[in-house]
């Protein structure tokens, strides 16, 4: 019994030993920032976002045909708004409504960097205009905001964009390497045929580019228990997106003799048996990242946790939803209420984790569920992206300017979970960045594609600011 207790003893010596250790060691990541001139920015650049916001450019569906009164009525604002970066940069319409402008570089031995946005936003719901702030295309600018649809998502980025390279023109600025501002029109279902297609175009060219950045990350405020500082998500990949439509198929029957297998009930049971056995959750790359650079500016109890993911992972990965998720969104059956149905039908919708594929979820969800139910994809399906790197010489770049853009702020890589443009140029790109430094809390990420969408005018400063210092420190 001794020696049990002995041992006992002696593990949980152990245990604690390497807990310490591995906490005491785990050092900040931050780099130093370093002072940045100041920008002076003209007085209308909140109206010039106003006014962009006031075409309603509505991605409404993969197949809807874009709305050209808005797209082009948004193109000549755009013309008209920066007279210069459209006298000095060279413009194509890919798609007629994706937009790729090229800043030619002096120096054709370095390579070239893209910098991303996207015109479309997402619809708003009729029953809720009366819950705004002001109307969603209004474009209002009041004492602290810009309000309306896009503000965040994601026409103050680039408009914000465009204000910057206005300015560096306005300075006679020349970059060194190609600057290219790939701005797709159909982000909010898919990009097949603006992002794709833009990053088909460049590949056509032969253009290998050094760094790609688009929308994704963000500066979280009061999102991380025991961090006052706000966190610069600069996420290195995203998770793949499929859809599976499944189908039971039986004779039916009248609902006053019901048969042993009922369709619907077998659809039923079908959806419960998946959200029960859900895929695992795993420590990929960009999660590990996470790990150790948000764990080194934690609260000590809670570093002792993510410095320590052999003993504490679980609870810390289905914080971060670390796996590839499962959603029921769609269900379809029945005609009349005596009548049981020949055909159900439902769409569960899976956000996949790097290292798992669209086949292997289907894989998973055939060896999950009973074998007379049909599965089969359906709709827009991508795999998850490979990881960028965070020793490229890009990256360093990226996290010294949002250091000293931001001093305080925690730079953390890691995984964003929704889909971005960014996805369709890891072909023509050493490396691609998900972040702009749009300041998200918990009550504002409510208003993604949601209600009262608005940027203060502070944070839009910010992004115009920031994105000018990036473009000058690439050069």
């Amino acid at each position: 019994m001794k020696k049990i207790i002995r041992l006992i003893v002696t593990a949980a010596v152990v245990i604690i030993v390497v807990l310490l250790f591995n906490t005491l060691t785990l050092s900040s990541k931050q780099v130093t920032s370093e002072s940045l001139e100041k920008v002076s920015l003209p007085n209308d650049i909140f109206q010039n976002l106003s006014k962009g916001i006031q075409y309603p450019t509505i991605s409404l569906s993969e197949n809807a045909i874009p709305d050209s009164t808005a797209f082009f009525g948004f193109h000549r604002f755009l013309k008209e708004t920066f007279p210069l970066t459209h006298a000095k940069l060279s413009l194509k319409k890919i798609s007629n409504y994706s937009l790729l402008y090229t800043w030619e570089g002096t120096n054709r031995s370095k390579k070239p960097i893209i910098l991303m946005s996207h015109q479309d936003v997402v619809p708003v719901d009729k029953p809720t205009l009366n819950n705004w702030e002001a109307s969603p295309f209004e474009g209002k600018v009041s004492e602290t905001s810009i309000i309306g649809r896009g503000t965040i998502d994601d026409k103050g980025t680039l408009i914000g964009l465009l204000e910057a390279v206005e300015k560096l023109l306005e300075e006679s600025f020349t970059p060194t390497r190609t600057i290219y501002l790939a701005f797709g029109h159909d982000e909010e279902v898919g990009g097949a045929n603006g992002a794709a297609k833009i990053a088909a175009y460049l590949k056509s060219k032969g253009v290998q580019a050094a760094m790609t950045l688009d929308e994704g990350g963000f500066l979280a405020e009061d999102m991380v228990s025991g961090v006052n500082n706000p966190v610069a998500m600069v996420n290195l990949a995203e998770k793949g997106f499929s859809s599976f439509k499944l189908t039971v198929e039986t004779k039916g029957g009248h609902s006053s003799q019901p048969p042993r297998e009922n369709t619907i009930g077998m659809l039923a049971q079908a959806i419960v048996d998946l959200e029960n056995n859900q895929l695992p959750y795993k420590m990929v790359a960009p999660v590990n990242y996470q790990f150790e650079y948000m764990g080194a500016e934690l609260p000590f109890f809670q570093k002792v946790a993510f410095a320590n993911p052999w003993l504490f992972k679980k609870p810390i990965l289905e914080a971060l939803n670390a796996h590839t998720t499962t959603a029921p969104t769609i269900i379809d059956g029945g005609v009349k209420n005596n009548v049981i149905p020949t055909v159900a039908e439902a769409t569960i919708n899976f956000r996949i984790l790097p290292g798992e594929t669209i086949e292997s979820v289907q894989k998973h969800i055939e060896n999950t569920i009973s074998n007379k139910i049909k599965v089969a994809p359906v709709g827009f399906l991508t795999n998850p992206s490979p990881v960028s790197k965070i020793d490229s010489e890009a990256y360093k770049v990226l996290e010294k300017t949002i250091r000293s853009m931001f001093p305080n702020s925690i730079v953390v890589p890691g995984l964003v979970g929704g889909g971005t443009d960014a996805r369709y140029f890891y072909d023509i790109s050493d490396d691609v960045y998900r972040f702009y430094p749009i300041r998200l809390s918990p009550e504002t990420m409510t208003r993604f594609h949601g209600i009262d969408e608005k940027i203060s005018k502070e944070n839009y400063k910010e992004i115009i600011e920031f994105s000018y210092h990036l473009i000058k420190r690439f050069n």
